[in-house]
């Protein structure tokens, strides 16, 4: 999922979680994402030590395609280690234990090449603050969304989402000859949302935020599998705030307004 939404990514591992951290400045146009895994969910033995005792963190940036391709030769294995080396130049080495049909067992490795990020640019590298939205509404099913931007993309690169506190979103792109709409109805929308501005607010009015369509469509191809909870938070003019759980995985995914 990671190697579909960004090339290179940051990966910060501290104590009790990982991170895979994009952070393409909002300010000239990126997106960004923020995901995150309980350690304890996924290993059954984890050691790390960070730079200090005060910042018991590792901030590592490396090619996202790297480590998934590492990590596919694992699906049989009997055993996984991921490890922090140095080779001439620092690695993320994944050794792979797999079973073989004799009672020995090969041990396949994996080095991957990997950047050490100093201390003083982490600050740079932190969860991003979610502003207010307008609306939040829940996200229908992606695959259905996704085919959906795939035709829009054909006739534009732009696309406004727009949505409201009635479970209602649209997604729309207009050209000089032609204007699609598609309509989402009956979506829901979180109930603290709607409680907290809905006493002033108009249950119809629409929050929209006009988008390059090319970072929407990366997102949605993206999600390999419908996740347990997908919520599309819109801050009007803005940005698009994606948040979406999977399991045992949660994933922020922010995209700017065009200006």
């Amino acid at each position: 999922m990671i190697a579909k939404l960004a090339k290179t990514c940051t990966l910060r591992i501290s104590p009790d979680k990982l991170n895979f951290i994009l952070c393409d400045k909002l300010a000239n146009g990126g997106v960004s994402m923020w995901c995150e895994l309980e350690q304890e969910n996924f290993f059954n033995e984890f050691q790390m030590e960070g730079v200090s005792a005060e910042n018991n963190e590792i901030y590592l940036e490396l090619t996202s395609e790297n480590l998934s391709r590492a990590l596919k030769t694992a699906q049989n294995a009997r055993a996984l280690k991921i490890k922090l080396t140095n080779k001439h130049f620092p690695c993320l080495t994944v050794s792979v234990e797999m079973l073989s049909m004799s009672s020995s067992s090969r041990i396949v490795t994996h080095d991957i090449p990997i950047k050490v990020i100093p201390r003083k640019l982490w600050k740079d590298l932190q969860e991003p603050v979610v502003p207010d939205p307008d609306v939040s509404i829940y996200l229908p099913v992606l695959k259905t969304m996704k085919s959906v931007v795939e035709k829009m993309k054909n006739i534009s690169n732009h696309l406004v989402i727009e949505a409201n506190l009635d479970g209602e979103l649209n997604l729309k792109i207009e050209t000089e000859l032609v204007c699609v709409t598609t309509h989402f109805k009956d979506l829901g929308n979180p109930p603290l949302a709607s409680e907290s501005t809905h006493q002033d607010r108009n249950m119809e009015h629409m929050a929209e935020v006009h988008i390059d369509i090319r970072k929407l469509l990366q997102f949605l191809a993206g999600q390999q599998v419908n996740p347990t909870k997908a919520l599309c938070n819109i801050v009007n003019n803005k940005m698009v705030h994606f948040d979406l759980l999977h399991e045992d995985v949660s994933l922020q995914y922010f995209i700017p307004a065009l200006s």
